[in-house]
Formats: structure tokens, sequence, C-alpha cells
């Protein structure tokens, strides 16, 4: 035999031998891949394709009830221009829908994504008077689906509304507000959907970290009430009311703090000298004009209605005291001027009549009466009135020494009072109206505080 064919023969002998002794062994048990098992469908689980979602559970029949739960994250703001605040919350809505049943030997629940949704019958509720609102969709859809065997289903939703709040700012900012989040739903009338709190005042829950820069929030409750519209029927509606409080320590230190200055240093100019033109009318200037910044400032940062608030009252009250400080010294100055030309023109008209009472003499002694002379002369003037001496002048002697006498007598004591005057204006240099303006404007102003914040306080 030829050596190839003993190779063939024994090369098929070997693998006839190695396949028998692989038949041979006993078979193991065979791992089942768990991953590739064939699983229930959500769809056949839930039925769901076979009703007809888009009518409520027991359609034609009595009104499916609704439950609602909310619990509020947090209150973003508060906006006294939009009148409106802006708040997240988890909105929980609760019924039955039996289509949804399913046979479970463990009564668990079954917990599904916003996915779901679009399949089922979920509650149209809606906020009334929103301006705004979103569900949050990071990282995706913030919507929870929980199914219970019976069929009773949870539906939670995260979401952020910004809804309108009817705020009275005839106290601000010594307000409170209460601002309502209303809920309803927006087909269905009470006789096919009947919404109400889940667990009455506690279906509402709040964080106990919220709070506000400018507000403190007093009171969180729930009120429910039916709502009608003329053309489609009564609906029920669920209101969320909270009571906000304002804090004032913030407009105290911004708005109230610096009109009193204001007002305080407007009556700096009642000690200042009535002849210091330039530094009066400059501080009522700057003190009025301060008084116009403010209140614009406060205006621009409140909504434009048309009623007083309560801080306008009080600028308003604090800008007319600046503004009369300023009327205080106009009428201080025009009084001083207008006594002043009195003054001017008695002074004339007296040194008129002095002159035409001298023109008899001799130009020697009526220069004497103008206190040009040394005492010596005015010795000799004394002995000169006191000896009658002959003149022009028709008037008889005894007339003549009469009249030198009285006019360098009167001349002497209008010296002494022209002296004296002058020392009291420098002592006394302002008018009766600052003296009593000092007492009247600080007294005025503090009893208006007074009764102002008995009033808003």
């Amino acid at each position: 035999m030829p050596f190839g064919k003993h190779l063939f023969l024994f090369t098929y002998l070997l693998l006839l031998g190695k396949t028998w002794r692989i038949s041979c062994r006993p078979l193991s048990k065979k791992v089942v891949d768990g991953t590739k098992t064939r699983k229930v469908k959500t769809n056949h689980l839930l039925r769901v394709e076979d009703h007809d979602f888009t009518m409520r559970p027991a359609f034609a029949g009595p009104a499916i009830p609704v439950g609602v739960d909310v619990q509020v994250e947090s209150l973003d703001s508060i906006s006294e221009v939009d009148m409106d605040f802006t708040m997240t919350l988890y909105l929980r809505h609760y019924w039955k829908d039996e289509r949804l049943s399913f046979p479970s030997s463990t009564n668990k629940s079954m917990t599904f994504d916003g996915r779901l949704v679009k399949k089922i019958w979920v509650p149209d509720v809606f906020f009334v008077h929103s301006k705004r609102s979103f569900i949050h969709d990071t990282t995706t859809d913030n919507i929870m689906i929980r199914v219970y065997p019976d069929g009773q289903v949870l539906y939670s939703l995260r979401v952020t509304v910004t809804a309108a709040c009817n705020m009275d700012f005839s106290r601000f900012p010594l307000d409170s507000q209460t601002c309502t989040l209303e809920l309803e739903s927006y087909a269905y009338t009470d006789e096919d959907l009947m919404l109400y709190w889940k667990s009455g005042d506690e279906s509402l829950s709040t964080d106990d970290k919220i709070s506000l820069s400018q507000f403190l929030i007093q009171k969180f409750h729930t009120t429910s009430r039916l709502a009608f519209y003329s053309s489609t029927g009564w609906y029920n509606r669920l209101y969320i009311n909270f009571t906000l409080r304002r804090h004032i320590f913030f407009f105290l230190l911004q708005t109230y703090f610096p009109a009193t200055l204001m007002v305080m240093l407007s009556w700096v100019s009642f000690w200042i000298d009535r002849r210091a033109v330039p530094a009066r009318v400059s501080l009522g200037i700057t003190t009025v004009l301060t008084m116009s910044t403010i209140i614009t400032g406060v205006n621009a940062s409140m909504p434009r209605v048309s009623y007083i608030k309560a801080v306008d009252i009080y600028l308003w009250v604090s800008f007319v005291f600046v503004f009369l400080s300023v009327l205080e010294y106009a009428a201080v100055n025009y009084l001083t001027t207008v006594k002043d030309g009195k003054e001017r023109k008695l002074r004339e008209k007296a040194r008129e009549q002095a002159l035409s009472c001298t023109c008899g003499m001799s130009h020697a002694r009526t220069m004497m009466l103008d206190g040009t002379y040394s005492e010596a002369d005015a010795n000799s003037l004394a002995g000169y009135t006191r000896t009658p001496v002959a003149s022009a002048a028709e008037e008889p002697p005894e007339k003549q020494e009469r009249m030198v006498v009285h006019l360098s007598l009167d001349n002497e004591s209008m010296g002494t009072k022209k002296k004296g005057l002058r020392g009291l204006r420098i002592i006394q240099n302002t008018h009766a109206i600052d003296t009593y303006s000092r007492m009247i404007f600080p007294g005025a102003y503090i009893f208006f505080n007074l009764i102002y914040w008995a009033v808003y306080w």
C-alpha cells in the first residue's frame, strides 16, 4: 500500500475518534439569556390599543372625580410693575380609569414617563389668568405617570407658571398682598369632571426654604368654588392663595430716611444770615431737586396706578416742606428789601429836613453840626448858642438859639441810636419769620410723622 494511502487512513481514523468522544459527552443545562426573552409591551399590558382614550373615563356617565394636590417648590419673583408672580410647583392629579387596569399578583404599580401621556386620557387642567407657563424638560420632560392594577392613576408634572396678581398699592410700601393661582378644566364642565382638593388644606405643601427679598410669606391656603361662563357653563375651580407682607426696612433706608434728611437739611437755611443770598438759595434749590429725584426713582419702579400710594403722601408732603422753606426765604428777602427801602427813604427825608433847618446859619457853624470839628469847637458852639447873635434871619435871636441847641442835641442822640442799632443788627441778623420758622417747621413735620405712622403702620 502506498505511503500516501496509509497517511490518509490514519488521519481519517483520528478525526473519527475525536468526533465520537465529543458526541459522548453529557449535555449541560442551557443558560437562558434574559436580555433576549420576549417581553410584554406596555400597550398590550394596559390595553391602550383596545380603547378610545380621546373620551374621558365613564363617558356619558357621572362626572369623573379628579383629585389635585400641589407642592410649591419655589416662589421665584413678585413684580409690582407687571403685577404678576412666578411660581414653580409640582402638580399632581389623581383619578381612576378602569380601562388601564391590569392583572398583577403583587398588586404593585407601574411607573411611566411622559411618552405615555399622548396615548391615554389625562385631565385638561390649565392655569387661569396665567401669562406664561411651561413644563420643565431637562433632561427629559418632567412628567410621571403611575398606574395601579385597579386603574388608579397618578399624573405628576413639574411646572413653572407666571400668573397675574391684582395688587392694591394704596398702602405701599406698608402693604400686604394676596395673590392667587387658579386651576380649572378647560373643556369639561362640572357635569363631566369634578376637580377637588385631594386632602383638603393638606393638599398644599410648601418648602420651608421659600423666601423672597422684599416679602415675608405669611400664609398659604386653598379654596375651591364654581366658575360660570355664559357660553359654556359651570366649571370647578381650585385656588392656591398666599399672603405676602412687604419688608419695610429696605424702603426705610432707600426712601424714607433720605426724604427726612432732605427736609431737615432745608431747615438749616433758617439759621443762615438772611443777607447770605447765594448760600440760602443754593441750599433750597439743592434740597428741592433731591426730593424730585427721590420721587422720580420711586415712581419708576411702580406701576402707573390712578390712586395715591402711602409713599406718595410721605414724599409729597416732604417735598412741600422743602418747597415752603424756599418760599420762606423768598418772603424774608422781600420783606427785608421793603423795610430797607422804607428806612432809606426816612433817612433821606430826615437829612433833607436837617439841611433845610440849618440854611440860615453860617457855613462854619453848619459844619460843626456834622461833627467834623473837635470837642473845643463844640464847646464854642455851645457858648455861641447860649449868647444871642444878630443875623440876617427874620426870626428873633431867642428862636435861633433854641433851634441850634435843639439840632445839636438831636444830632448827638441820633448818633447814639445809630451806634446802638448797628450793634443790635450785628447780634440779631435774622428776620422774625426765620425765628418763628425754626419752631413751626420742625413741629409741623414731627406732627405729620406721628399721624402718618399711626395710620399706616
